[in-house]
């Protein structure tokens, strides 16, 4: 299968979108992904899947940590941003967030839906790409938003759920 008809497939593959970061102040970067799981929950580990020629991916490698951050609805502008949509790059991308550090060092973002800061424990290439395990060492979290949804190739909101209550 060739890797363009095999992206245009995965397009159908609802997801949240997610914002890797790392480096320190000055000279952080950071990528939108979707391929961001948890792993374990002892101990608490998750899994993202960085390509191998982005920005993000030699600086995990050197500084051992990242964050993950779960964007909110209303956040499709920083996914973009992220996603090298908008032509910025490294701290150009964390312009008008709000970030702060916490144990690793890694950039967190203050206004995600939930962020989570994780030291590397592992890397395993794979292709393109690399496989990172990461140790959550501190997350935090907000319970009013709702996330933001990538599908078909567009950001938007999760929507009504209400509509898939059962009528009583």
């Amino acid at each position: 299968m060739e890797a363009s008809a095999y992206k245009q497939l995965m397009k159908h593959h609802a997801g949240a979108p997610v914002v890797i970061a790392t480096g320190c102040p000055g000279a952080r970067t950071g990528l939108t992904a979707t391929a961001f799981c948890s792993l374990s929950d002892s101990p608490p580990t998750v899994l993202v899947c960085v390509n191998q020629t982005a920005s993000a991916h030699p600086v995990i490698l050197q500084t051992r940590s990242f964050s993950v951050n779960v964007l909110r609805d209303g956040q499709a502008d920083i996914a973009a941003r992220f996603a090298g949509m908008t032509g910025l790059k490294g701290e150009q991308r964390f312009e008008g967030s709000d970030w702060a550090v916490q144990e690793t060092g890694a950039p967190v973002m203050g206004d995600a839906l939930a962020s989570l800061d994780c030291e590397l424990l592992q890397a395993h290439d794979h292709g393109t790409h690399s496989v990172f395990i990461g140790l959550v060492k501190a997350v935090r979290s907000d319970s009013k938003s709702e996330p933001l949804i990538y599908f078909r190739g567009n950001f938007s909101a999760l929507g009504d759920r209400s509509r898939a209550a059962c009528a009583a």
